[in-house]
């Protein structure tokens, strides 16, 4: 089946609002005058000359030009716009530069990143976006940090404007005029792998990642990695006067801005996270990010690798990567002009429902684990998801006995009140007498008694005294 492409088609007035601009200005974005433009009554994109389309979203996670030119790179190998990628996108992109920088003490690096990532095209329900069209995933046989994404980013294509391309060497750090109308096509690079030479390069970087996650009480987490970047008031993907281990702090030449109230930074990391109100923000990292103040070690590799960047000025990102490493698939033959190729949209298709489908199981294996201690107190946690889920299918009827429980609490608790307040109880007005299990019933009250004084005093009821050899009678 083919998917339908939107284009252009998705692109109306622009929807920013008084407090997305007021936010914006908050975190420094129009500290240079005239580094952002708002769209007017346009429907459609028309960029200024030497201003780019971007999104409220894209800035808030890290963007802000120059352009850094490892995205440059990326867009380019690619052969994408930047109103191709998703926020999420945006976002993996920065948390991956400030990896690098911060912890790994190295600039962001294109080997390591074939190695954990690749893109797939974004569609729902048969409908190519073009807006947001493709979506950087992270390789399903690769640990890498849970970032905490939100599931999805509500509106986001409706808050468009202009930024400044600002740079004076468009040969280095400027990106394609923005061309709305721009179809994407799977490309050999979307699943470029790393060559041998390449993964034997950066292995100490990945044993060095799992390090980093796997380090008992200085676990780093993808939202400490997103804090710290937001914190330092530093963008990722901007091309900057210096690496993030050389921040020198509040007087550091490449902020955006002075720090950001502590009630702002927390809206700000609720907004691009999945964290709720009830979740604790980091407020600093459980490892030591390099920096000026603590300086990468004497000897330390310097590993340079980026993706190949346009010669000669040439900003055209169209250009189809045909390196010899890169895997060529049954899927990925003809892909200059897929037009209408049912096998490659159903493939794409396919790989994105997988993407949805492992997280859906990923979510419900977090939830049944939660659950399990209640419901199987006395039983060993299953050692897989398969085993856990037939656990919780078996023949007996949980949310029966659940209710049971509830119910037997229930009574517990009402017959300890009854039995301590000294009233004759004609259990035949309380239900059938003939269907109870008198024998159970007594035995209940007679375990339920001594708690009952605990319990009044947890209501706020002040029990009358008892007479020592008084009983409420059952008849």
């Amino acid at each position: 089946m083919t998917s339908t492409d939107l284009g252009s088609a998705e692109w109306e007035r622009s929807k920013i609002s008084n407090q997305d601009i007021n936010m914006l200005k908050r975190m420094g974005f129009s500290k240079k005058e005239n580094a952002l433009q708002f769209p007017k009554e346009e429907s459609y994109p028309k960029p200024p000359i030497n201003y780019r389309v971007s999104f409220v979203d894209h800035l808030i996670r890290g963007l802000s030009p120059p352009i850094h030119e490892f995205l440059r790179g990326l867009l380019f190998v690619y052969g994408l716009q930047l109103h191709h990628l998703t926020p999420n996108s945006l976002l993996h992109i920065s948390i991956f530069i400030t990896l690098c920088e911060c912890f790994l003490g190295v600039q962001p690096n294109w080997a390591l990143w074939k190695r954990i990532f690749c893109i797939r095209r974004n569609s729902h329900h048969n409908v190519a976006y073009n807006i947001g069209g493709v979506v950087i995933c992270v390789r399903s046989e690769v640990d890498y940090f849970d970032v905490k994404f939100p599931d999805s980013v509500q509106g986001w294509r409706k808050k468009w404007l202009y930024i400044h391309e600002e740079s004076s060497n468009p040969a280095e750090e400027n990106i394609a005029p923005f061309d709305g109308e721009a179809k994407i096509f799977r490309r050999r690079s979307w699943d470029a792998e790393a060559t041998e030479a390449e993964k034997l390069a950066t292995e100490a970087l990945m044993t060095r990642i799992h390090e980093l996650q796997n380090t008992r009480g200085k676990e780093l987490s993808g939202i400490e990695i997103t804090a710290y970047f937001l914190r330092t008031r530093v963008q990722p993907l901007q091309a900057r006067k210096n690496p993030f281990w050389k921040y020198t702090g509040e007087e550091d030449a490449d902020r955006l801005s002075k720090d950001l109230p502590l009630k702002d930074f927390e809206k700000l990391i609720r907004k691009i996270s999945s964290l709720n109100k009830k979740d604790l923000i980091p407020t600093s990292c459980r490892v030591a990010p390099f920096s000026n103040s603590n300086p990468l070690p004497e000897g330390h590799p310097v590993l340079s690798s980026l993706p190949p960047l346009p010669e000669g000025g040439d900003v055209e990102e169209r250009a189809v990567v045909d390196d010899d490493n890169q895997r060529r698939t049954h899927q990925e033959y003809e892909v200059d002009g897929p037009v209408g190729d049912e096998l490659l949209d159903a493939l794409t298709l396919s790989e994105i429902h997988g993407d949805e489908a492992r997280d859906g199981l990923e979510n419900a294996e977090a939830g049944l684990l939660k659950l399990f201690p209640y419901f199987f107190p006395k039983k060993e946690t299953p050692a897989t998801f398969v085993e856990l889920a037939k656990t919780f299918n078996g023949p007996e009827d949980l949310g029966l006995k659940l209710r049971q429980e509830g119910l037997k609490i229930g009574v517990e608790g009402t017959i300890a009140l009854t039995a301590n307040s000294q009233q004759d109880v004609d259990w035949s007005k309380v239900g059938n007498i003939g269907e109870m299990e008198t024998k159970k019933w007594q035995s209940l009250i007679r375990a339920a008694k001594p708690s009952a004084r605990p319990i009044l005093s947890f209501l706020g009821v002040k029990p009358a005294p008892a007479p020592s050899a008084s009983k409420p009678e059952v008849k």
